[in-house]
């Protein structure tokens, strides 16, 4: 049991390391850009950690029929990629990525594209994967993989609990902007103006590495947001200049 829970534990965490290369390769190829992408702060994606676990402990089985590993793969899948959309969403009060705009997709949660694209990766995981875990296992002792399993686990839950704390607050200033865009808020201007600076009173130390690895997120609010900091240091350094002028 305490083998079969550390090794699971490595696989997890390998392969939410394998997935974040894959979605900042895929990334590059269309900006140009490196972008950090996932929902934690390390180089690691917990959801293909996840399907990785999900597709070897349901479908290794049927090592001997591809075709099977490929369409329960995508099926596997597919529900945990919706499953993980509509749970961030609940929870933090956004959208992370939308597929409304690609053809045959769910709530814009999942789509054909992204889905048949895990099917292939779910033969990838069972056919040079799975091996290259037997070898990289084999190389040195339980003990040694055991410490290391107790290292990442510590560093993940760390990164967990950071990245919550960060995506509540955005949550919550989210949900202040969201209010203030209320006509009847709007109309009054010092209330709006006051509740505003309010909301995005330290938002300077949010990270806009969040931001940027998912561009989905509700750009309006962001916008608005950004707007306010800009002027806000604007006047910060006019109120700077003015008083050396009378000093």
């Amino acid at each position: 049991m305490k083998e079969i829970l550390v090794y699971s534990s490595l696989i997890f965490y390998f392969s939410s390391f394998i997935g974040y290369l894959l979605e900042v390769f895929w990334c590059y190829l269309g900006s140009k850009k490196f972008v950090n992408r996932g929902f934690l702060c390390g180089p690691v994606i917990p959801i293909y950690g996840l399907g990785a676990l999900l597709i070897l402990f349901c479908l290794l089985r049927y090592y001997e029929d591809p075709v099977v590993v490929f369409v329960f793969g995508m099926i596997i899948t597919s529900a945990l990629e919706y499953f993980t959309s509509f749970l961030l969403e609940k929870i933090f009060h956004n959208k992370w990525w939308d597929y409304s705009n690609r053809k045959y997709n769910l709530n814009g949660r999942i789509c054909l594209q992204n889905s048949f694209a895990f099917g292939i990766l779910a033969l990838f995981i069972i056919y040079v994967v799975t091996p290259g875990f037997y070898f990289l296992f084999s190389l040195f002792s339980f003990r040694v993989w055991m410490i290391l399993a107790i290292i990442f686990s510590i560093i993940f839950v760390l990164d967990v609990i950071y990245s919550v704390v960060i995506a509540y607050n955005l949550r919550n200033r989210i949900i202040i902007v969201e209010e203030l865009k209320n006509e009847k808020i709007a109309m009054i201007p010092v209330i709006f103006e006051k509740r505003l600076k309010e909301s995005i009173a330290g938002f300077k130390a949010f990270p806009n590495r969040l931001l940027k690895a998912f561009p989905d997120l509700n750009n309006n609010v962001f916008e608005m947001m950004k707007k306010w900091r800009e002027e806000a240091k604007k006047k910060k350094k006019e109120l700077k200049k003015s008083t050396k002028k009378k000093g």
